[in-house]
């Protein structure tokens, strides 16, 4: 098909191996939840911050901001934890999960 796009190819030509195609899809949502983690952390960050500033000697505000921060980082360490573990399966599967070649048109 020539258009405006330019050549387009078959999409159905896929020059990998089978069952690789999971293991892109895992690898996106890996980087996705990488993404989102590290968007609520700061989001989470600076309203603990707001929070402590804001807390005018009232204890209970302090800790309240005090579980945020160490929800937020803990939140964060299971997250860097999945990267681990997922870099882990791929290096003994031999499968790249976290780093995916994704094949379409050329």
């Amino acid at each position: 098909m020539l258009g405006i796009l330019g050549n387009i190819g078959n999409p159905t030509t896929y020059t990998g191996n089978a069952g690789e195609g999971f293991f892109l899809f895992l690898s996106n949502i890996f980087k996705l939840a990488g993404v989102i983690a590290g968007i609520v952390l700061i989001v989470r960050l600076i309203s603990a911050g707001y929070l402590y500033l804001s807390a005018q000697g009232d204890p209970k505000k302090f800790q309240q901001a005090s579980d945020m921060v160490t929800q937020s980082i803990l939140g964060l360490v299971i997250v860097a934890g999945a990267f681990i573990i997922a870099g882990l399966v791929g290096r003994l599967t031999g499968i790249d999960i976290l780093n995916p070649i994704i094949y379409g048109p050329k």
